[in-house]
This record gives C-alpha cells, structure tokens and sequence, in this order.
C-alpha cells in the first residue's frame, strides 16, 4: 500500500493539483482582502449600516455576524465570476485550437489525396545510339537517327 501511494504522490497531475490549491487560496485572500477594503465601506455607504456589523441576539451575549455572512458572499460570487470567466476563456481558446487543427489535417489530407502530377525527365536515351539525348528532341544530336515522337 505504502508503494501504491508513493507512485500516487509521484504523479504530475497531483503536484499541478496541489499548485492550483495553493493559487486558489492566494487567489481567495486577494479577494477577501478586496472585499474587505473596499466592497465594505461602499456598502457601508450606500446601505447606511455597518456591513461588518452584528445583530446583538436578546437575552444573551451571543450575536448574529451578518457582515461575515455578506462578505463570504460576495468572496464567493467574485470568485466564481472569475472562475466562470477563465473557463470561458480556456473554452473558446481550445475551440479556436481544435478548429486550427481540423483546417490542417483538411490540408494535409487534400495533399496526401492528391496524386502526384507527372513530371517530365530532362533526358532520354536514344534508342539507336544509347546517347543521352533532350526529351523533346525529335533526332539524336549523336547519330542523326530520326526518333518517335515522345508519348
């Protein structure tokens, strides 16, 4: 079992998981922060009540944390803004991407279709003298042989 869950740790795919933990949880400070510091007061303004405020429960020394409750809130809708954002943008980048390489392998495929167009030699032989003689030539330059028209 030991071996089993060191090849289980030694896997890339855990470290890039234990890397997006580690970002996503700067990444949640950073807003919780942002929050704080100014989501807050604004509200604060517009609402005219402390956001970090309580909500004293009667009878007791207990009290009701709604300014809490508010920021985890918008923590979480910023964040999934966010997130919502990045996805679509890894979408459409993959779209774009697997749309690139279906025009390619069209090109490629309409190329390894295709035959090859006949290209015509420089040269022949002539069959009276074998001397290497122009394609198109029509009598040897060596013997004067009169030859067949090329087919």
């Amino acid at each position: 079992m030991l071996k089993e869950f060191k090849e289980f740790i030694s896997k890339g795919n855990v470290i890039d998981m234990a890397v997006g933990v580690i970002i996503a949880n700067a990444f949640a400070a950073i807003v919780t922060a942002f929050t704080e510091s100014f989501i807050q007061p604004l509200l604060g303004l517009v609402g005219g009540a402390e956001v970090h405020g309580t909500i004293p429960i009667p009878g007791s020394e207990q009290a009701i944390d709604y300014g809490a409750f508010l920021t985890a809130v918008i923590n979480f809708l910023i964040v999934a803004f966010i997130l919502f954002l990045v996805i679509k943008a890894f979408n459409i980048a993959e779209k774009k991407q697997k749309e690139a390489l279906e025009k390619l392998s069209a090109k490629v495929g309409k190329k390894g279709k295709e035959e090859p167009a006949e290209v015509e030699p420089a040269t022949k032989l002539c069959p009276f003298c074998l001397s290497e003689i122009p394609y198109k030539a029509t009598r040897c330059g060596h013997c004067t042989s009169q030859l067949e028209e090329n087919k």
